[in-house]
């Protein structure tokens, strides 16, 4: 059941049929529906996904992402769902058409099912491909039918081991029952899933087969993903960090592995696996970065844009988001913020020092 004045205007505008809506009257709707000029950086690539965090906590601490003992921003300092909705319609209004809410854990946000309702009107109205997360799955139990309903079709559950006391130990405070129970759940709903594994150096690197097998084996497809650099989370990134161009050939002694022309907008490459008829993807930050083809812009749950994750430079859209009803000054933060998004990142692990590349958690960025 929908709460507070946010959730009850949009409960107004949506009918029985939850993918049906009068987008004029949705209150939060406030963009034309003229033809904005696309978003596109100094480098010629045009900015079509976009990725929100949405808060910055979790029920989990894992040990690549967050300390054990996280200093959480203040709930004042976090975008409300309305200001949320205003953002992302912003950007959906200027040519994004791939939206990916993520947190800290996106689902432990309080009335975050009315957000969904509300963007998932341009679903309806065909401004916006895809709307999605990426989720721990300890919440899916509960909301994945929900937003199966709201037009989620396809959704990230991160997942690094099969062990239930690797898991714990990952994790720090996560149990594996619940998030294969929420993975059951997504399945059940309708919703199309896919593995992301962090491969950690001498913790679940011995586990991918396993792992690939058992994700195919249920018609999910798996991305291994290096350790990024990210924040100070009491682990030695070195101890952390493998490269997936070892786990490739590792896997390649095992398994067929095709090189495949599939994308899925984000910065994976896919290949296929002829033993399993499965798809896996590798995002490789650090060994082979992604840069060249980048059509990606993430913004925090306070309003922050980061025109590229591994870079400190970034805009502040709070500010304008709150001092006007319009979006005229919005609009011209973000025109500007990408008129400054770089090249590539500068992702390096500091072996002298045992330092993060950039002090922000990956948490606070949005994973």
């Amino acid at each position: 059941m929908m709460r507070g004045p946010y959730a009850a205007r949009v409960e107004s505008c949506i009918g029985p049929d939850v993918m049906t809506y009068d987008a004029q009257a949705l209150a939060f709707d406030r963009l034309g529906r003229g033809a904005a000029p696309a978003l596109v950086d100094p480098f010629g690539r045009e900015i079509t996904y976009l990725r929100v965090s949405v808060t910055d906590r979790c029920d989990f601490r894992c040990v690549y992402c967050m300390s054990e003992n996280m200093a959480f921003l203040p709930k004042a300092d976090l975008l409300s769902l309305e200001e949320l909705d205003r953002l992302c319609s912003a950007f959906i209004t200027r040519g994004v058409r791939k939206l990916r809410l993520t947190g800290g854990e996106p689902l432990v946000r309080r009335g975050i099912m009315t957000l969904f309702a509300s963007l998932s009107r341009h679903l309806a109205t065909g401004t916006l491909d895809e709307l999605t997360l990426t989720t721990n799955g300890s919440q899916l139990p509960k909301y994945a039918a929900e937003l199966f309903g709201h037009g989620v079709r396809r959704i990230n559950v991160s997942l690094d081991t099969l062990d239930p006391d690797k898991f714990r130990a990952i994790t720090r405070w996560g149990e594996l029952d619940k998030v294969l129970a929420g993975i059951d759940a997504a399945q059940a709903a309708g919703l199309k899933v896919k593995i992301n594994a962090v491969a950690l150096k001498g913790v679940n690197e011995d586990e991918f087969p396993a792992l690939l097998e058992w994700a195919h084996g249920r018609g999910m497809e798996l991305t291994l993903i290096e350790v990024m650099p990210l924040g100070d989370v009491g682990e030695g990134r070195l101890d952390q960090y493998i490269p997936l161009s070892i786990v490739r050939a590792r896997l390649g002694e095992r398994f067929t592995l095709t090189d495949i022309d599939y994308r899925t907008g984000g910065p994976a490459r896919y290949v296929n696996v002829a033993e399993t008829g499965g798809r896996l993807g590798f995002i490789t930050p650090l060994t082979h970065n992604f840069c060249e083809s980048c059509n990606r812009v993430r913004v925090t749950c306070t309003g922050t844009l980061y025109m590229c994750l591994g870079q400190e430079d970034a805009a502040d859209l709070r500010t304008p988001l709150r001092a006007s009803e319009g979006n005229d000054l919005l609009e011209a933060a973000i025109e500007e913020a990408i008129s400054r998004k770089p090249k590539g990142h500068d992702f390096v692990i500091d072996r002298r020092h045992q330092r993060p590349a950039l002090s922000r958690h990956m948490s606070v960025t949005g994973g």
